[in-house]
């Protein structure tokens, strides 16, 4: 009850009918994170694309400067050499047959990030019902699928999200914690939003960026102008 009153409470302090400028909206999200933990600050991206068409899924993962405030736990599937690549350069977990088996089995998912070798992927195949719907399966566009597995993991660990449109054009990205200072959320906020204005889909018609929201874990959502955080994207 007492978070929910907190809710409502911090709810009145947002114009709903107001579209912010990035840096107030930021300001705003981390002044109504009055959470007991450190809540995690995330941004909505609606894109004017149809994802029921290939050439229009808009999907891909970038390195956000400041990270996300998050430990990353890190699978990697791989085989020979590469196992201990990914063990140097940090991964969580490593193997191949026994991983596969792990989650098949066991239903296993102690993981937030799969990476595989291109070598592994006939075996990881067998995992897509799994971790398909989850978003977790290892993509070649989103740098998941690769021989250069300690860059990949090093990525990964330093901040690397990825991104892809849920129904409706829907983007999800955590860009880091409340307790950032504002200037840091900020700068994965443009990393984020011009990243997605690069990767436009040529299929994409009209108004490409509809709508941006952010929010806390537990905060109110707040609106933030399109049109002001690609130009002030640009200007930085």
């Amino acid at each position: 009850m007492a978070s929910n009153k907190r809710y409502l409470e911090a709810k009145k302090m947002v114009d709903r009918d107001m579209q912010y400028e990035p840096e107030e909206a930021l300001e705003m999200v981390k002044k109504l994170a009055t959470a007991k933990f450190d809540e995690t600050v995330e941004i909505a991206v609606k894109l004017g694309v149809n994802p029921k068409h290939a050439d229009q899924q808009v999907r891909g993962a970038v390195v956000l400067p400041n990270g996300t405030g998050k430990e990353v736990k890190v699978l990697v599937f791989a085989k020979g050499d590469k196992i201990k690549e990914a063990e140097e350069a940090g991964a969580d977990f490593v193997g191949a047959e026994d991983m596969v088996a792990k989650i098949q089995g066991e239903g296993w998912l102690g993981f937030d990030i799969a990476i595989a070798t291109p070598d592994t992927m006939a075996l990881v195949g067998k995992l897509g019902r799994i971790l398909g719907p989850k978003g977790m399966m290892p993509n070649p566009k989103t740098g998941t699928v690769t021989f250069d597995v300690g860059k990949a993991v090093n990525d990964f660990k330093a901040g690397k999200v990825e991104y892809r449109t849920e129904k409706a054009g829907l983007i999800h990205v955590p860009i880091g914690k409340a307790s950032f200072e504002t200037e840091k959320l900020l700068e994965n906020f443009y990393t984020l939003i011009d990243t997605l204005i690069r990767v436009k889909p040529s299929g994409a018609k009209g108004q490409y960026l509809k709508g941006i929201t952010v929010s806390s874990t537990m905060g109110p959502g707040v609106k933030v102008s399109p049109q002001k955080a690609a130009l002030l994207g640009k200007v930085r």
